[in-house]
């Protein structure tokens, strides 16, 4: 029989991946586990293994589409059955007295039958995206290969307004229903049948030319994906930013006379990070509320500190999960952070790697940032950056000191977390980081 392969879940919080490669082509045989295909999402790039041994029979989406998860991507036939997937055959004409269902615009979303018209096939994703917009695919052009249809072209068309002009002409008649199906039509009251169409709001992106000497890059499927997770964070969840600035001389101090000594004994740096993320976690068993997500009818606290870290490639940001890191020494932390950071610039990031994190970590102060507003790691509730140690005068007892002090720039999602706690979160922090010195144990 055909088995339908479909997309997998590729980590905690991702909805949908876009097919970035083929790797097998119609006719070609597979073995139970072998790669299929490249998915890139906005956490990793994964490869899809197949479920079943069999032929490879029929391609359902093409490179760039982007599918959400459980959405069909291929059919693979399995030894010995010769069977076919059925194909997706154009509506039967009905009977000639049988009437016409209403138009388009008075049920609110385009007959599926007007989506497939002429035998058309298109994916999952691109045929859902049509439906809540009211799209007709025959006004869309297609980029893919020979002319396919992608999520990314019905987009560009809501985008370019299309949809607003084809809500403007006259509505394309659907396909013919049977007479079971009349009978299941819902009368729509005659002022909804006035209304447009509802068309979801998009962000227009302006068309820009090119001048002389400018040099144009193309958008990488990671880097649209982080620009696309990116929108939706700060569409979704209401930003509110605090700061408060903690003196680390006492740190600064401890650190630089132990640095050699820990780089011959471990075999890599003790970078000033691992404090920080230590402060953050203890600070957050105080706080518990910081380890929250929200769930659109209720937050989440999650039981487990699992420490998101951003760690930045040439062209693309990716962020790896510290594991439990309440559980975990100065030591620990600071392994796992060297870990991480190798893997991802090798390229040797897994799912596991990439899921379940709790709370972000960001350490702008690597590269001289000393004041930041990061977005927040949806779904998590809060993201800390750590920023550039830089020495400063501070009045200590009414004299006037040079201090080794940092920034700690905190954005919250304001539907979970208040300025308070916030504020007393980031005190936390502050007073834990300011205690490190000569008596701090790494291990």
């Amino acid at each position: 029989m055909a088995t339908e392969v479909v997309m997998p879940q590729l980590g905690e919080s991702v909805t949908e991946g876009t097919i970035a490669r083929w790797l097998v082509k119609p006719g070609n045989k597979v073995k139970k586990y072998e790669p299929l295909c490249e998915v890139t999402t906005d956490k990793v790039n994964a490869e899809v293994p197949s479920t079943v041994e069999g032929t490879v029979t029929e391609l359902v989406a093409a490179e760039g589409d982007t599918l959400a998860v459980g959405d069909l991507i291929c059919y693979i036939q399995t030894e010995g059955t010769g069977e076919e997937p059925a194909a997706v055959q154009p509506a039967a004409a009905p009977p000639a007295d049988v009437k016409t269902a209403p138009p388009a615009a008075a049920q609110g979303t385009v007959s599926s039958a007007v989506l497939k018209a002429a035998g058309k096939r298109y994916s999952p994703a691109v045929m859902r995206l049509a439906q809540e917009n009211n799209i007709d695919l025959n006004l869309v052009n297609g980029t893919g290969k020979e002319g396919r249809i992608s999520r990314k072209d019905v987009l560009a068309f809501i985008e370019n307004g299309g949809a607003a002009q084809q809500a403007a002409q006259p509505s394309v008649q659907p396909a013919a229903q049977s007479p079971v199906e009349e009978k299941q039509q819902v009368s729509v009251p005659e002022q909804q049948v006035t209304q447009p169409p509802s068309v979801r709001p998009a962000v227009s992106t302006p068309a820009l030319s090119a001048y002389p000497g400018d040099v144009e890059i193309p958008v990488s499927n990671i880097r649209k994906t982080i620009a696309s997770r990116m929108v939706q964070s700060k569409h979704e969840a209401p930003h509110a930013w605090t700061m408060v600035e903690a003196d680390l001389t006492n740190l600064v101090k401890f650190r630089n006379k132990v640095k050699g000594e820990f780089k011959a004994k471990e075999g890599f740096n003790l970078t000033f990070l691992p404090f920080f993320i230590k402060a953050v976690v203890e600070s957050i068993k105080e706080f518990p509320i910081m380890n929250s997500v929200w769930a659109g009818d209720k937050i989440i606290m999650r039981k487990d500190i699992n420490i998101s870290i951003a760690v930045a490639t040439d062209d693309a940001l990716f962020v790896p999960v510290i594991k439990n890191a309440d559980q975990r020494s100065i030591y620990g932390i600071a392994h796992a952070v060297d870990e991480l950071a190798a893997k991802t610039r090798q390229g040797k990031l897994s799912m596991e790697d990439m899921s379940g994190g709790t709370f972000t970590v960001n350490n702008t102060g690597s590269f001289g940032s000393v004041q930041s507003m990061p977005i927040i790691n949806q779904p998590q509730a809060a993201i800390i950056s750590i920023e550039s140690i830089v020495k400063r005068p501070v009045v200590i007892d009414d004299m006037i000191a040079i201090r080794d002090m940092v920034n700690l720039c905190l954005s919250l999602d304001h539907r979970v977390l208040d300025g308070l706690v916030c504020g007393k979160f980031l005190q936390s922090v502050k007073k834990k980081m300011e205690s490190y010195g000569p008596e701090t144990s790494i291990y």
